[in-house]
């Protein structure tokens, strides 16, 4: 009982954790990003001025459904979404706007659903979008709700993979397909039961930084995803295809536009710049992956 205590606590104060630091930096980012808080979708080598990124964060939405097969066919359209860890809500707007859906999001920072809404508000997008402040593990929804589940960078701060996984699959209705983007480990070798305790050093790092619980694998995900005996189960890679966006957001950072912003915004935003570059370097080691990994429920 003990123990168990202590996780929940734990659990409480890694999600206080990250209310504040989204409630703190969720602004600057759109200030100088929009309102897409995820990485860019870029040709392998390429290098791209800022302002080009938006259009690379718009690309990483089309090549996730893409890749997970959602159809374009109105007669097969996307009808209702539930985006976990919305941020600001900019998927949601645009999978809405592209498939004529309805979109709920949940995220657990209550000024990112403020700006959520306002921003909706403004694109005349009431009817289609909806947000509130809710845990991704615990998703205030019925079972089977949703035939497209989106969790575009979200999973890293999930303490707990196996239920983190287990609500998209409860929330989505039978046949609807699962889209999980998120940051990973490297897969261990066979011969391999953890991670090098430089490589474990480095994630901690960032994990301090950015309110992150341990890291997986995609190859836990895909253990995770068969367990629940969800189909269709495929993985990617994308690392390369991200290569130019922790370069473009330190450039971002360190304009006067973005240090002005930073020092306003206070501690835990700074904080997270200074580790940019660990982000950098554990792409750079191959210890990072930028992983894609989609399923579909049974039908």
């Amino acid at each position: 009982m003990a123990m168990t205590m202590e996780m929940e606590t734990k659990e409480e104060a890694l999600k206080k954790g990250i209310a504040e630091f989204y409630d703190a930096s969720s602004g600057t980012w759109e200030d100088i990003w929009g309102d897409h808080m995820h990485h860019g979708f870029y040709d392998p080598g390429a290098t791209a001025p800022i302002r080009d990124h938006r259009a690379a964060q718009i690309r990483m939405i089309e090549e996730a459904l893409r890749f997970a097969g959602v159809s374009d066919n109105p007669l097969k359209k996307t009808k209702k979404v539930v985006d976990v860890g919305c941020g600001i809500g900019g998927s949601s707007r645009y999978i809405a706007k592209k498939y004529g859906s309805h979109c709920q999001g949940i995220t657990l920072s209550p000024i990112q659903v403020q700006r959520a809404q306002a921003l909706s508000a403004d694109e005349g997008l009431e009817d289609k979008v909806n947000f509130q402040v809710a845990d991704a593990l615990n998703q205030p929804f019925p079972d089977g709700q949703f035939d497209l589940v989106w969790s575009m960078e979200s999973g890293e701060h999930m303490p707990d993979k196996v239920k983190f996984v287990s609500e998209l699959a409860r929330v989505a209705a039978p046949g609807a397909t699962i889209v999980i983007v998120t940051w990973c480990h490297r897969d261990l070798l066979p011969s391999e039961a953890n991670l090098t305790p430089d490589e474990t050093s480095l994630l901690n790092k960032i994990c301090n930084a950015y309110y992150l619980p341990s890291w997986c694998s995609a190859a836990d995900y895909v253990k995770i995803a068969n367990s629940l005996s969800l189909e269709d189960i495929k993985t990617a890679d994308w690392s390369d295809y991200v290569a130019p966006f922790w370069p473009a957001v330190i450039r971002s950072a360190f304009t006067w536009k973005g240090f002005t912003s930073l020092l306003r915004t206070g501690w835990k935003t700074i904080k997270g710049a200074l580790v940019m570059p660990l982000m950098i370097h554990g792409y750079n080691k191959k210890l990072i992956k930028f992983t894609i990994i989609t399923c579909r429920k049974p039908a």
